[in-house]
C-alpha cells in the first residue's frame, strides 16, 4: 500500500483548529419556518402535554379515516350491480345501531378525558416565582410591566422593528438575521429567567388582542377592562417569537411578541440595567396578586 504524501497545509489547519477559541454557541431561536407542517418544538410542560394530546388525536382521527375509507371501498365493490344483481332491503339491525352509538361515545370519552385534564392543568395557576403584566395597546404594540415587589418597578413598550431598524440592529451586532427574523423582531423583548414559574397577566387597551406564543403552548385574550391570567415555565434559554392572534385592525399582522429566556444571573443583571434604562418608580405596582385577580 502506497503511503500518502504528508500535507503541510493539513497540519497547519489542524493546529489552527486546536489553538483557535471555541465558536460561541448560537442562540436558540423559536420562530415559524417555511413549509413547516408540524407544531413548533415545545419548551414548557403545558406545551409538551398539548403535543401529546395532539399526537393521540392524530392517531384516532387517522384510524377513523382509514376505517371509513375501507368501508366505502368495500361497499362499492360488494354491492355493485355485478356482484349483487338482486339487492336486499334491510330496515333494522339492533347490533349495528348499538355499535354506531356506543363506539362513538367511547371514542369521544377517550378524547374528552385527557383534554379536560390538560385544561385543568393549564387553568389552575401554580405558585409563581415571577409575575409580569402584558397590555395590548391600541397602536398595535405591547407594554410589559414588572412589579416593584419582585425587583422591577418599571414598564416599557415593545414594537416591531421596521426593515431599516432591523438592518441597523443586525449591522450593530445586536443579533444575527436568524435571531432577528423579519416581521417578528422587536425593539424591546420580554426578558424572563429559565426554569422559573411565570404568572402572566394580560389585558388590552381600546381593542381586543391575543397574546400567543406557540413554543410555550400559550394563547390568551387581552381584553380591555379585564385581567386574564396564565402561566408558563420555560425549560430552555433562547428567543421565542409569537404574534397577536386576534384580528385587531389594520396593523394586526405587525404586532409580534418576543420573549428572551436567560439564565437567572443574566436576568438579575437585566433587571438592574432596566431600572436605569426605563426609570423605576417607587409607586406601588399596578400588577394584581394572583389571588386578587381570580376573585
Amino acid at each position: 500500500m502506497q503511503a500518502r504524501p504528508f500535507s503541510a497545509a493539513a497540519l497547519f489547519a489542524a493546529a489552527a483548529s486546536l489553538l483557535s477559541p471555541p465558536a460561541q454557541a448560537e442562540t436558540y431561536v423559536s420562530a415559524p419556518r417555511d413549509w413547516e407542517i408540524n407544531l413548533q418544538p415545545m419548551v414548557t410542560e403545558v406545551g409538551h402535554r398539548i403535543v401529546s394530546l395532539h399526537n393521540g388525536l392524530v392517531i384516532i382521527i387517522t384510524a377513523i379515516t382509514v376505517f371509513v375509507l375501507a368501508l366505502m371501498i368495500y361497499v362499492c365493490w360488494r354491492f355493485n350491480e355485478k356482484n349483487n344483481p338482486t339487492p336486499s332491503k334491510t330496515t333494522h339491525s339492533t347490533v349495528l345501531e348499538v355499535a354506531w352509538t356506543v363506539v362513538p361515545i367511547l371514542i369521544l370519552l377517550g378524547i374528552a378525558i385527557p383534554s379536560f385534564r390538560l385544561l385543568r392543568y393549564q387553568l389552575i395557576l401554580p405558585q409563581g416565582d415571577i409575575t409580569v403584566k402584558a397590555t395590548g395597546k391600541s397602536n398595535w404594540q405591547w407594554e410589559y410591566e414588572y412589579p416593584k415587589e419582585q425587583g422591577g418597578g418599571f414598564s416599557y413598550i415593545s414594537a416591531m422593528l421596521t426593515e431599516d431598524e432591523r438592518a441597523k440592529a443586525i449591522q450593530s451586532g445586536r443579533g444575527t438575521a436568524h435571531e432577528l427574523p423579519r416581521l417578528l423582531a422587536v425593539d424591546n423583548e420580554l426578558v424572563l429567567p429559565v426554569n422559573k414559574t411565570v404568572i402572566l397577566q394580560v389585558t388590552g387597551e381600546g381593542i381586543i388582542h391575543n397574546f400567543a406564543l406557540p413554543a410555550f403552548g400559550l394563547k390568551i385574550d387581552a381584553i380591555p377592562g379585564r385581567l386574564n391570567q396564565t402561566w408558563f415555565k420555560a425549560e430552555r434559554e433562547g428567543i421565542y417569537y409569537g404574534q397577536c392572534s386576534r384580528l385587531c385592525g389594520v396593523n394586526h399582522a405587525f404586532m409580534p411578541i418576543a420573549i428572551r429566556i436567560v439564565s437567572e444571573q443574566a436576568y438579575a443583571q437585566w433587571l438592574e440595567d432596566s431600572k436605569k434604562k426605563y426609570g423605576a418608580i417607587d409607586a406601588p405596582s399596578k400588577i394584581a396578586s394572583a389571588a386578587a385577580a381570580v376573585q
